[in-house]
């Protein structure tokens, strides 16, 4: 069963969530965490693994070859986001901009465009106990994940759980981390933020069709909007976690919640019996 773990902002305890899953159910089931949080992935700092493959992950980009290049402007129509522009002395091309669809070398009539390869980051892989761990690493200063997303989907496994780490949000590396989910776990917080970044990220979800539910975070601090909403909207809640100064002291330190609090052990416990109610394929 692939789950994703989501949130419509930061800072909501989505890692938190994700990597005490983890721990829990490596209890019973052979668990994956993919952390497709790519921008700034930190679940490997909870779940300690020792890191045995690492892999550069590179996109083609557009090679122009200026001595047969007729600046016919061919290529700067078709390209959609400006990553090439033909100007009347000199072709120029912005990689940072391409989406590696290739367009421009099939349209160019002199085939003066050809493709090299740009590193545009890494994915590790290693393993915590039981757990396999596999996250990417967007190298600093780039404008687009999804591509190394989609290289991180490739190792979903093809038994036991997965845990999917979502970016925050409701952007396109969202929608890239959920495509091959089957549940979707959003973490909320009951406060007038946290519902309206939980509404943007549950209708986005629906319009996904991938089953979902909520586990509220920090549930007994803030106000009772949120849990109105999930009853008038039909949207199961899958746990509710307390406000502990405890937790917070245990995330400082880079530790796991459920080895360290008995009493929280025993609701991501329950959370994830409620996840995987059915069993899995």
């Amino acid at each position: 069963m692939i789950i994703a773990v989501a949130s419509g902002k930061g800072g909501t305890g989505k890692t938190t969530v994700s990597t005490n899953l983890a721990r829990v159910l490596s209890d019973k089931y052979s668990v994956q965490y993919l952390d497709c949080d790519v921008e700034e992935p930190n679940g490997y700092l909870f779940l300690k693994a020792d890191i045995r493959h690492s892999v550069k992950v590179k996109v083609p980009v557009p090679k122009v070859d200026d001595l047969k290049c007729t600046h016919c402007g061919e290529c700067s129509a078709f390209c959609q986001y400006k990553a090439i522009v033909s100007l009347p002395m000199t072709t120029m091309v912005f990689p940072e901009l391409c989406h590696s669809c290739g367009g421009c070398t099939l349209v160019c009539p002199s085939g003066a465009i050809t493709e090299k390869e740009r590193t545009i980051g890494i994915i590790e892989r290693g393993n915590y106990k039981e757990i396999d761990l596999v996250y990417g690493k967007l190298n600093v200063g780039e404008a687009k994940s999804p591509p190394l997303i989609k290289e991180v989907n490739r190792y979903i496994a093809d038994n036991g759980v997965v845990l999917v780490d979502s970016p925050p949000g409701t952007s396109c590396p969202v929608v890239a981390s959920l495509r091959k989910a089957e549940k979707v776990l959003l973490v909320a917080e009951p406060t007038p933020f946290g519902l309206n970044d939980f509404q943007m990220v549950a209708e986005m979800v629906k319009s996904l069709n991938i089953p979902f539910g909520v586990v509220i975070n920090r549930c007994d601090v803030g106000d009772d909007r949120l849990e109105k909403y999930c009853a008038n909207e039909g949207i199961p809640i899958w746990g509710r976690i307390p406000d502990d100064r405890r937790i917070a002291e245990l995330y400082s330190r880079g530790e796991l919640v459920v080895e360290g609090i008995s009493n929280i052990k025993k609701i991501f416990v329950e959370i994830g019996e409620t996840l995987l109610k059915g069993g899995l394929k």
